[in-house]
């Protein structure tokens, strides 16, 4: 399974689905990152956290932790 976390900066992908549990599954999504959705990489952090995307037109940062739990195709 290749996550959010394994896509390169400069890279594009879509979301085939988002796993987890509750109210940490409904924040990834109420942030618009939904199944099918294109999210493009613009930078990591020089340790890996945080990672940011830009979603549907506009910049967001997420933790790595977050971003393990978003499946790419």
């Amino acid at each position: 399974m290749k996550t959010l976390r394994d896509i390169p900066v400069g890279g594009r992908a879509k979301v085939v689905k988002v796993h987890g549990e509750g109210a940490l599954r409904r924040r990834i999504m109420d942030m618009g990152i939904t199944k099918g959705t294109e999210i493009f990489v613009k930078k990591v952090a020089p340790f890996g956290d945080p990672v940011e995307v830009t979603v549907r037109g506009y910049e967001l940062s997420l933790r790595k932790d977050d971003a393990d739990i978003i499946e790419m195709e």
